[in-house]
């Protein structure tokens, strides 16, 4: 018997000696030094441990002659993968109870099959190994597995199944805890967190709370129905996550005692602080809470999101004027801290404080990492102070992705305001040049320029061309067919709608103008009708809604309307529109029905805002590019 299990002994330091050469499987060589030698043989000795050989190379040797010449050997191994090839069809909560320790056999089986992406295997084995005694490795080792490829469900209830047959085991109960939350199981989670607060009420509890917070009111509500009879008095963690779903629940004077006891545990903590903050502003008026967060503030002078808070805070109140002072001592305090550096400057450019905006933008120019962010608002300083030639010089120094197409299509902007089309032009390809991304983006500017200068059909030719080379491109489509006539050029622009349309069938610009068509060759299309309409009836808390598209919506309607001769609908679709966002179009058609209707004091107040607003005389920037 000594002699097979010196046999045995080899034979494992050879496989342990093979696993040290694949860095894939050094979580193995780690399960086989924690577990030592498995007694899954009756030769094993339980209590010694496996050691590296000095000579792996004839220890192998040693085990593969030892392997070729041992039927009892060959006789053992059988056995063992025969046993751990009928894994499957033991699901982890129908495992007996097996109080024998794992076996290390099964253990490289199932790292082996986790190596070969066979991770069914792997998962099952592990679970298997993991309900036997001494296992804690190994059930981290399966619940690892399990939450990289299974269900959380099922992880959960690995978990549980584990976790009840070794009741004393306090992290289960975290695993068990954590995993409930995430799975929705709001009666086991709080069931679960009561146990672990009932052995340690000031346990830890934020590992337990990455992650887990509900997207839905339902489950928002299940959770606060399972936490509430849990005691949090002692426990910060419980008590913020308690505080967070009353305050979203519109109860902020209940979730304001909870705060305070987390507060009470830990009362500078900064998430606690803004958390309070957030809840006392539903509460409290506004010189409270500033006062509030302006006193934690000074208690943390160090913390950079209480200033910020209070900065945007200050903002959301519109008083710039002091969020911009506060946001100059941040920069004081923060002086090489580029995010209150740019946020300064920002804030500085609103109130109009142009000097100290391109103070803060050129020492933020000499990081590379904020160059072009400096250079893009430097642009718009510069534009603001009617500096048009310097902002062009900034504005084209922009060279990152996320910015570069906005600041280049300021410079078109700017080159149109001087009547140079050819410079336009030019800005353009060597945007498309230079950023291919953005070709399409070029072209469709381009075109708009060309449409400008009358020159309609050369500005459909290059769409044309331009889709040529972008066959797939949505927005050469849509520019495409906008240029189109509706009467003459019916037949294609229809198509081209069609197809754009069965691209993106939510699209609702798509769906606009498919209507504007249709009423343009069908007065009062019932179809065209209901799409527009149903586009003015979408919500602004609805996250289609976009205020430009409903007013070109109630644009078409009005024009239907004016059409038919209806011109009381014209007025009830664009006059209050039209007092709160005046455009050409919609004072146009508002124009035209207050002639029909023949009342001549509003045509005449009516011409006169309209040549006032959109008079364009007085190279003024922004009616440029409304026009534009």
């Amino acid at each position: 018997m000594h002699h097979d299990q010196s046999r045995l002994r080899s034979l494992l330091h050879a496989i342990i000696e093979r696993l040290c050469q694949r860095h894939q499987l050094t979580l193995s060589l780690a399960v086989c030094l924690c577990l030592g030698l498995p007694a899954h043989a009756n030769h094993a000795n339980s209590s010694s441990t496996i050691k590296l050989p000095e000579t792996p190379s004839v220890i192998a040797n040693e085990a593969a002659a030892t392997a070729s010449t041992s039927p009892n050997m060959l006789n053992t191994q059988t056995q063992i993968t025969e046993s751990v090839s009928d894994i499957n069809r033991l699901p982890p909560s129908e495992t007996p109870a097996n109080f024998g320790e794992p076996s290390l056999y099964a253990l490289l089986d199932a790292e082996f099959a986790a190596d070969r992406d066979d991770t069914a295997r792997a998962v099952t084995i592990y679970k298997q190994q993991s309900f036997k005694q001494d296992a804690t490795a190994v059930f981290e080792r399966a619940l690892s597995l399990s939450l990289r490829n299974e269900s959380v469900e099922d992880s959960l209830r690995f978990a549980k199944a584990w976790q009840d047959q070794n009741p004393d085991h306090v992290p289960a109960w975290f695993y068990v805890a954590h995993l409930a939350l995430r799975a929705h199981d709001y009666e086991l989670a709080g069931e679960t967190l009561n146990r672990i607060l009932s052995y340690d009420p000031r346990a830890d509890l934020s590992e337990i709370l990455i992650g887990i917070y509900p997207n839905t009111d339902e489950d928002k509500r299940e959770l606060l129905a399972a936490l509430q009879p849990i005691d949090s008095e002692q426990n910060a963690s419980l008590s913020v996550l308690k505080a967070g779903l009353l305050y979203q629940f519109n109860e902020p004077e209940i979730a304001i005692v909870h705060i305070d006891r987390a507060l009470a545990r830990q009362p500078d903590y900064v998430p606690f602080i803004t958390l309070r903050a957030d809840i006392l502003r539903k509460t409290e008026p506004s010189e409270t809470v500033i006062n509030y967060v302006s006193q934690a503030r000074l208690r943390n002078p160090d913390s950079k999101s209480l200033y910020l808070y209070e900065i945007r805070y200050l903002l959301d109140l519109k008083q710039n004027e002091q969020a911009w002072q506060l946001l100059l001592d941040a920069h004081e305090r923060f002086v090489d801290d580029e995010e209150i550096t740019l946020l300064a400057a920002l804030v500085s450019l609103d109130v109009e404080e142009y000097a100290s905006a391109d103070q803060l933008l050129n020492m933020l120019a000499k990081s590379p990492a904020y160059l072009d962010q400096a250079y893009y608002y430097l642009g718009i300083s510069a534009e603001r102070q009617q500096r048009f030639e310097q902002a062009k010089y900034y504005l084209n120094g922009v060279m990152q992705e996320d910015l570069v197409l906005e600041a280049r299509r300021k410079v078109v902007s700017f080159e149109l305001l001087n009547d140079d089309v050819d410079a336009a032009v030019a800005t353009l390809e060597k945007l498309r040049k230079d950023f291919s991304v953005f070709a399409p983006d070029s072209f469709v500017m381009q075109a708009d320029i060309l449409w400008q200068q009358n020159e309609s059909d050369e500005a459909l030719r290059l769409l044309t061309r331009a889709s040529r080379k972008y066959p797939n491109n949505e927005m050469l489509l849509f520019a495409r067919a906008q240029l189109l006539d509706d009467k003459n050029d019916y037949i294609v622009k229809r198509t081209l709608l069609n197809h754009l349309q069965a691209l993106d069938p939510t699209n609702l610009s798509y769906q606009l103008s498919y209507a504007q068509l249709l009423l343009a060759n069908e007065r009062s299309s019932e179809q065209a009708l209901a799409m527009a309409t149903a586009i003015i009836q979408i919500r602004y808390d609805d996250p289609r809604y976009d205020n430009e598209l409903h007013l070109q919506a109630l644009n078409v309607l009005a024009a239907d309307a004016l059409a038919t001769e209806n011109y009381q609908q014209v007025i009830d679709y664009l006059q209050t529109p039209y007092d709160v966002f005046p455009t050409l179009r919609s004072g146009t058609l508002l124009l035209r029905a207050y002639q029909g209707l023949g009342n001549n004091e509003k045509v005449e107040a009516l011409l006169t805002d309209l040549q006032q607003r959109f008079s364009f005389g007085q190279r003024n920037v922004n009616d440029r590019i409304q026009l534009y």
